[in-house]
């Protein structure tokens, strides 16, 4: 249960009661963590909510106990974990997947294994483990797992890319083999492209020899942007507005038409890539970063037989096996060893400045993901 003392690195909040919060953990069962009704601090802190909200309101740093390392129970220290467009929407109460409240923030993060149970069999001490699916929450220093809920992955990979390696890059790579049969050569055009999925889109589609027309929102650091995203391997970077010119036509010149559109925004930028796209061709929507909805035309669908489909990795993973996830992370870790498969523009933010990470996360044009370092 909650401590309702004092906050580490955060104004006072009206606490949540205390007797409450330990029956809901009681009755949840959960094998992660209990909250210490001790007035001594403890030295293990996390980001909880007790309800849902603006998140620079509902979240609080707050103490935690860790229950006793037993069985198929494994002691994780927490490295580092990103705030995701979805950890937002989650703590906000808008999202697909929602964990019973109290909870702790972040659905994805690495962290390394300190001890294991009698029964534990894959992992030891000093292995680098991430969650084996959303929920776990990792915006804490340290906390008890069972072996079930995490996946081992090589340690020899770079911080940041293992902290951000288990939703981004999954769902760029699954969207880049699922819905099309992409050749070498072939193209995909994508919105959002210098967000999170959009880099990993970038550099799985070269590792793939496949060419990309990325589209993003026009800023005053636009050239900055298209350099940096070039660098990654985009072989076009355009602004919405230049999209929509004629001009653009003279792209496909020299790259045939895509056949496979990925969108995170929806309104009118789906819309104009759907215009775009290859007869027979498919769009994949995973974000609604607009808020407004998938229009597409008759004409496009009649005359040019476009599919329009969604994709939610959490979902994938309900329709997979752990195996078949285990093997989908260690493909990526092997892009990474390969040097074609870097993590996204980041900034580490102590855990303790959560607030500033969080404010930073939410404001538009922001290009670097943060991450919250323990």
């Amino acid at each position: 249960m909650l401590v309702c003392g004092r906050l580490t690195g955060a104004r006072a909040r009206a606490p949540l009661h205390a007797g409450l919060l330990l029956e809901t953990w009681r009755r949840r069962g959960r094998t992660a963590s209990s909250y210490s009704a001790s007035s001594e601090p403890s030295k293990v802190r996390a980001l909880i909510y007790g309800n849902h909200g603006d998140p620079a309101k509902v979240i609080q740093l707050k103490n935690l106990e860790l229950t006793a390392v037993e069985g198929s129970a494994v002691h994780v220290r927490m490295l580092a974990a990103p705030i995701n467009p979805a950890d937002i929407n989650m703590i906000q109460g808008n999202y697909g997947l929602l964990p019973q409240l109290p909870a702790v923030g972040g659905n994805e993060g690495v962290g390394q294994v300190v001890a294991v149970g009698s029964s534990v069999s894959g992992l030891k001490p000093g292995d680098w483990v991430i969650p084996a699916n959303p929920g776990l929450g990792t915006w804490r220093t340290e906390a008890v797992f069972s072996e079930e809920e995490l996946i081992g992955i090589p340690k020899d990979i770079p911080l940041q890319s293992a902290a951000t390696l288990s939703v981004n890059p999954c769902t760029a790579y699954r969207m880049l083999l699922d819905f099309e049969r992409l050749q070498p050569g072939d193209s995909v055009i994508q919105n959002a492209s210098n967000s999170g999925v959009g880099q990993a889109v970038i550099q799985i589609a070269s590792a793939l020899r496949l060419k990309t027309i990325n589209v993003v929102r026009d800023r005053p650091d636009i050239q900055k942007l298209t350099d940096r995203l070039k660098n990654l391997g985009a072989d076009y970077v355009l602004t919405e507005e230049e999209l929509r010119m004629p001009e653009t036509k003279t792209i496909f010149k020299d790259l045939p038409l895509p056949r496979l559109a990925l969108n995170c925004v929806g309104g009118k930028s789906s819309t104009e890539l759907l215009r775009h796209l290859a007869p027979g061709g498919t769009m994949v929507t995973y974000g609604g970063m607009a808020k407004q909805p998938v229009t597409a035309s008759v004409s496009l669908l009649i005359f040019k037989d476009l599919k329009l489909r969604g994709f939610w990795l959490s979902q994938w993973k309900k329709n997979h096996s752990p195996d078949e996830f285990k093997e989908l992370i260690l493909t990526l870790c092997n892009l990474i060893h390969q040097g074609q498969l870097s993590s996204p523009t980041c900034s580490e933010v102590p855990l303790q400045d959560y607030q500033k990470a969080l404010e930073a996360s939410m404001k538009p044009f922001v290009s670097s993901k943060q991450i919250l370092t323990m």
